[in-house]
């Protein structure tokens, strides 16, 4: 199977999962039915468009009519789209360019920000409910060990305004910030090649 199919089968799969799984999220998602985006990613050399049912979405390779809605960005922009109060300032900021109906990428991102992501409902069909809460939990455990990592800095950054003598965190604080870091991403990457085999077989 080609890589671009693959990939749009395997973001159709997660986004079905967390988007029309939970009748909690109805109301947001029928803003959505009927409509279309276009999402441009920088790093790709073709737009995934994300076609909104009342069942479903479907993530297409390609699109004969008019997109409702096109944004244009690059991956690293996606994780922020999470959080709704974010994209007025990435739209100012110029790392997210919207053509078409605001509306549209705001329910979009609306819809986002309401999902529940949880890593042990995609795993649960290949590895099974108590393997894939184990792993769920690891993943949890290395995103708040990142938090954390991100917060302590952020409180040395700001006692170093008030403190000459901490005027930045400790060569060897650095050092382990940064390999703990590498080997959390690392674990992820492991565990991202894992699941891209599974699905392929």
């Amino acid at each position: 199977m080609p890589f671009k199919p693959l990939m749009n089968a395997s973001i159709e799969r997660v986004l079905n999962t967390f988007l029309y799984r939970a009748q909690a999220l109805k109301p947001a998602r029928q803003r959505l039915q009927g409509k279309v985006l276009r999402v441009v990613l920088k790093e790709l050399s073709t737009p995934l468009i994300l076609a909104f049912s009342e069942r479903q979405i479907d993530v297409l390779g390609a699109w004969e009519g008019e997109a409702d809605c096109s944004v244009i960005t690059g991956m690293r922009v996606l994780p922020k789209l999470r959080d709704r109060n974010q994209l007025t300032t990435l739209i100012r900021s110029g790392e997210l360019e919207v053509q078409g109906d605001l509306q549209v990428v705001q329910n979009f991102v609306a819809l986002m920000d309401l999902a529940e992501f949880e890593a042990a409902e995609l795993l649960a069909p290949y590895t099974g409910d108590i393997a894939a809460e184990g792993v769920s939990r690891i993943l949890r455990g290395g995103t708040t060990f990142l938090r954390q990592g991100f917060q302590r800095q952020q409180q040395y950054a700001a006692q170093a305004l008030t403190e000459e003598w901490r005027m930045a965190p400790r060569a060897l604080e650095v050092a382990w910030f940064a390999e703990e870091t590498a080997a959390v991403e690392r674990s992820v990457d492991a565990l991202t090649k894992r699941l891209e085999k599974l699905e392929g077989k």
